[in-house]
C-alpha cells in the first residue's frame, strides 16, 4: 500500500505538537539525520536559495532580578510611557523589538542584558 503526500500531510495536522516532536525524533534516528536547517549550496536545478534573514525580533525571556532597571530599558528600548513598561516587564517572555535589524536587535539586547533581563535574538 502506497501512502500519498497528501495523506502524510493531513496526518500531520490531526497531530499535537508533541507528537510532531515525537515523530521528528524518531524520523532522525531511523534515518540517521538531523532535522535542524540545512544549507543548500550550488545552483543545480531545484535548489533552494538560502536568504540570509535581515529582521530580527528581541524576546526578553525574564525582567531578573533587578526590575526596575529592566523597565527603564524597556523604555529606552520602545519609547513607552512607565507603566506601559512595566507592564512589557511583567508580561515576559514577550518581544521587545520586533522586525529591527540585526544592529539594532543587538544593541536592545545589550541594553536589557546590561539592565539584568535575559533576552534572546530570534
Amino acid at each position: 500500500m502506497s501512502i500519498t503526500k497528501d495523506q502524510i500531510l493531513e496526518a500531520f495536522a490531526a497531530m499535537s505538537v508533541m507528537e510532531v516532536v515525537e515523530l521528528i525524533e524518531a524520523m532522525e534516528e531511523k534515518f540517521g539525520v538531523s532535522a535542524a536547517a540545512a544549507v543548500v549550496s550550488g545552483g543545480g536545478e531545484g535548489a533552494a536559495a538560502v536568504e540570509e534573514k535581515t529582521e530580527f525580533d528581541v524576546v526578553m525571556t525574564s525582567h531578573g532580578d533587578n526590575k526596575v532597571a529592566v523597565i527603564k530599558a524597556v523604555r529606552g528600548a520602545t519609547g513607552l510611557g512607565l507603566k506601559e513598561a512595566k507592564a512589557m516587564a511583567e508580561a515576559a517572555p514577550v518581544a521587545v523589538k520586533e522586525g529591527v535589524s540585526k544592529e539594532e536587535a543587538e544593541a536592545v539586547a545589550k541594553d536589557l542584558t546590561e539592565a539584568g533581563a535575559t533576552v534572546e535574538i530570534k
